[in-house]
């Protein structure tokens, strides 16, 4: 659990080649696009220099998704991101997208718990099963991240992760029709 905590080391060799140190293999931009999107922090370093380039590869992960056509960013954010640089010192955009993105993650939290507190189905038997089951396919859907703007499994491990987590959804909804029916 403490390494899902610290950032994922990734190393830049002088070939340009990105290396995963917790797996000892290399890795693409689309692995690293994933491994953010299933909610793991990295941290991309230049091995001979030790400088800092997470800024850089990330910037260039939504520059290819862009180019893709996976717009994420409407045209008027974009602007408003190099108007901010013509400000001296950058002006407070980073830090109002930062706390934004805070509040919106903040947000999703709460309103999930609301949402739980007030349903009257709370009370219902099978309930945290059908929870459950809802969960798993959230995160099937969104790659781990509610809220997620990517297209779905980049990688062929995320591909049968999602495949695995839907056999469970179809299992937990067979049990949950089989209580219901004993129900009735």
């Amino acid at each position: 659990m403490a390494d899902q905590e610290k950032p994922l080391l990734i190393k830049r060799y002088a070939s340009r080649r990105l290396y995963n140190t917790e797996t000892s293999d290399y890795v693409t931009l689309e692995d690293i696009a994933g491994f953010i999107r299933s909610g793991r922090e990295v941290q991309i370093v230049d091995l001979k220099t030790g400088d800092d380039l997470t800024r850089q590869y990330l910037l260039q992960i939504i520059a290819e998704h862009e180019s893709r056509g996976e717009n994420v960013l409407p045209v008027q954010v974009l602007n408003d991101l190099v108007r901010s640089y013509m400000v001296p010192g950058g002006g407070m955009m980073p830090q109002f997208l930062q706390r934004s993105f805070e509040m919106l993650r903040e947000n999703q939290s709460k309103m999930v718990e609301n949402m739980n507190a007030m349903n009257p189905m709370a009370k219902m038997p099978g309930f945290e099963a059908m929870q459950a089951q809802q969960e798993a396919f959230l995160k099937a859907m969104t790659g781990g991240m509610a809220g997620n703007w990517a297209s779905g499994p980049t990688s062929e491990k995320e591909e049968a992760e999602a495949e695995d987590d839907l056999d469970e959804i179809k299992k937990q909804l067979s049990q949950l029709q089989d209580k219901l029916n004993k129900m009735k």
